[in-house]
């Protein structure tokens, strides 16, 4: 049974970081990443990591925050750095096996002073 499980969300000031953490198994992932969805929109793309090292960013984080994967690849974490308000949403891990998209139960990210 494939599981990812996400930790790590919660309040994060203004300018401030938080670090999110996606365990995962069950599968090998081709490729994991972060989703991040706000009240009555549509899952939107933060950041993927391929296995080959390859990351994507969405433009609004670019230079903030930072995706990453342990080795042997079954964590991965978002560093999330220079928090604006806008960054409040709830953020899904995913994961692709080449077949099937995977997701996470949603962690909530808030930033507030």
């Amino acid at each position: 049974q494939v599981q990812l499980v996400e930790s790590g969300g919660g309040l994060g000031q203004p300018g401030g970081s938080l670090r999110l953490s996606c365990a995962a198994s069950g599968s090998s992932f081709v490729r994991m990443g972060w989703f991040r969805q706000y009240p009555g929109k549509q899952r939107e793309l933060v950041a993927t990591i391929a296995n080959d090292g390859l990351t994507n960013y969405a433009d609004s984080v670019k230079g903030r925050f930072t995706i990453a994967t342990n080795n042997p690849r079954n964590t991965v974490y978002l560093q999330m750095n220079l928090l604006k308000s806008e960054d409040t949403a709830i953020y899904y891990c995913w994961g692709w096996d080449a077949k099937t998209n995977h997701w996470g139960q949603g962690t909530q990210v808030t930033v507030s002073s």
